[in-house]
């Protein structure tokens, strides 16, 4: 890979995706491109970036080979406790019994389904209106995300109350699959962060983990902001365990491990002497 061939692909990734490629990651994007050189039996990557140029249905996979998608159920367990604990209750006592929450970096959907699992049991259906939209820019990561099915290892943390409840065999002997009743929970919709965001809000909750560390000080603002004016005036945000919105953002305050409420609902809760 030449030094212009980087050069235009970081650029390309950060204009279509608000990646951002350090040189440090030269060695990375070498090998999850040359995948695709592969399999478009082109012999250089200076072929590849001119096929970038001329063909855009390219760019899907381009972006979906770049993408990082580590995750795992209950991942960061410290926000469903935080979830089940402190936010359930709250959210119960509500007279509108409507509840949205958005997974916006949802990958291959176990952070979705570990939030569906956590709320489905206090929040039937017959009684509430609660919905879960889960959105990724990697089309790929989506596909799984909608089928449910995992390796039984994955599976492997789960309490059996859990397993028990809403976990299948899947359509192989390694395989499990999800119940229809979580995945009726979520809806799974192809989202670039720095695109357009064609949903309305207000959000209760919204999660955005380990994906502002790839992103320059002005594209995490930027996403931030529009956070804010999709969350509720008493909504919440996960972050990940890496990230912080010091010197990121003023709209936020930092009420526990990772956790973010709009500053002014922050303030009012300090007042009231409800801690995190």
């Amino acid at each position: 890979m030449a030094q212009q061939d980087f050069d235009f692909i970081r650029q390309l990734a950060y204009r279509e995706s608000g990646i951002v490629l350090p040189d440090r990651k030269q060695h990375m994007v070498y090998s999850r491109l040359s995948r695709r050189l592969r399999a478009l039996k082109l012999s250089n990557f200076n072929q590849y970036c001119q096929r970038l140029e001329d063909d855009g249905c390219e760019l899907i996979n381009f972006i979906n080979a770049l993408t990082t998608n580590l995750t795992s159920f209950f991942r960061e367990a410290h926000h469903f406790d935080y979830l089940e604990r402190h936010l359930v209750p709250q959210w119960q006592q509500r007279r509108n019994r409507r509840l949205r929450v958005w997974s916006s970096a949802c990958s291959t959907g176990e952070e979705a389904y570990s939030i569906a699992m956590t709320l489905a049991k206090h929040f039937p259906p017959a009684n509430w209106d609660l919905k879960i939209l889960a959105t990724d820019l990697d089309t790929n990561v989506l596909d799984k995300a909608r089928d449910g099915i995992y390796n039984q290892e994955a599976m492997a943390n789960l309490p059996k109350k859990l397993l028990d409840k809403y976990v299948e065999p899947g359509p192989k002997p390694d395989e499990v699959k999800l119940s229809e009743s979580l995945k009726q929970l979520i809806h799974f919709k192809q989202l670039n962060l720095l695109g357009d965001w064609p949903m309305q809000g207000p959000f209760d909750l919204i999660f955005c983990r380990n994906v502002l560390i790839y992103f320059d000080l002005q594209t995490k603002a930027k996403i931030i902001s529009q956070f804010r004016q999709l969350l509720a005036e008493d909504g919440h945000l996960f972050i990940g365990h890496s990230e912080t919105l010091h010197n990121v953002s003023s709209d936020f305050k930092l009420i526990g491990q990772t956790i973010y409420q709009p500053q002014h609902a922050a303030l009012a809760r300090q007042r009231l002497g409800i801690g995190a």
